[in-house]
């Protein structure tokens, strides 16, 4: 499991190491996957997105997890606005 703190406002403030660990995850986890969403298709990565935040059914989120990370996959788990995360 990865914790990624994404920029705020330019988009292309994000670190490289960031981009190359978005695009090598099995899963991504946010806080907003609508922001999130618009973060990843400008950079042309294309992964499964879920929500994680203090309304998310945390026990399934955590599931989502378990089972990418036993399976031998990565997540990233992502920020909206920034570090901290």
């Amino acid at each position: 499991m990865y914790i990624v703190a994404t920029p705020i406002g330019n988009l292309d403030d994000i670190t490289l190491r960031a981009l190359q660990v978005l695009k090598d995850a099995d899963l991504v986890a946010a806080e907003d996957t609508r922001h999130s969403r618009k973060l990843l298709q400008h950079f042309g990565i294309e992964r499964p997105l879920i929500a994680y935040h203090e309304h998310s059914d945390l026990a399934h989120t955590a599931g989502k997890f378990a089972e990418a990370i036993e399976s031998g996959g990565t997540v990233a788990l992502i920020s909206d606005a920034g570090p901290p995360l």
